[in-house]
């Protein structure tokens, strides 16, 4: 892992194949160009941690989706272990049907490129990239194998990243949630935040 990627680049594209309603369809990231893209990679299909991560963001779909954002699930998988995991049960260790696509990365190009693969075990890091409207990354964060992600910091990511791009001259400060005060980044604006609360 040579850490080149950054915030601020333009995402990786890639074009592969991925499960989107129990098909086989070939997607491009540039698909998605002018909504968000919420994209997280997990280490396995059929494994422990990951499918707590895959339901949660399923279950939380349409509150991405409000939002104008899509999520993607990347792991190295085939697509064809992505479809016998979608059409097992989830009382038996499956992750039943997704709202969203299910990203085979088997050649782990793509796990390569967003410099999160881990080569010694040949499978991602739990990595989470949220890119823009213009294919532009604005947060990554990488995991270790162990632990899950938190959709409810997902989803507050997000607002944040939308509420300054739709408002110049605004930053919102730790723990920012969408009603709650931003303040302006200059020794004068911030005055006002600061003695606000």
């Amino acid at each position: 892992m040579d850490g080149c990627l950054r915030v601020g680049q333009a995402a990786p594209a890639f074009t592969t194949t991925a499960v989107v309603d129990q098909e086989f369809k070939t997607i491009k990231l540039s698909d998605y160009l002018g909504k968000y893209v919420v994209m997280f990679f997990y280490p396995l299909d059929f494994t422990f941690v990951c499918p707590t991560e895959v339901t949660a963001f399923s279950d939380r779909y349409d509150e991405f989706s409000r939002l104008d954002a899509e999520v993607l699930g990347v792991s190295v998988d085939s697509e064809f272990s992505h479809l016998a995991w979608i059409q097992t049960d989830r009382k038996s260790g499956g992750v039943g049907d997704l709202n969203y696509p299910l990203v085979s990365d088997l050649k782990k190009e793509i796990s390569a490129a967003y410099n999160v693969l881990e080569p010694e075990a040949g499978i991602a890091l739990r990595g989470l990239f949220i890119i823009d409207r213009e294919g532009i990354i604005q947060h990554m964060t990488v995991n270790n194998l162990a632990f899950g992600r938190n959709v409810d910091e997902t989803l507050r990511s997000l607002q944040a990243i939308q509420y300054v791009q739709d408002n110049p001259g605004e930053v919102c400060p730790a723990g920012w949630t969408p009603g709650a005060k931003t303040m302006k980044p200059d020794p004068v604006g911030s005055k006002e935040y600061f003695a606000a609360i």
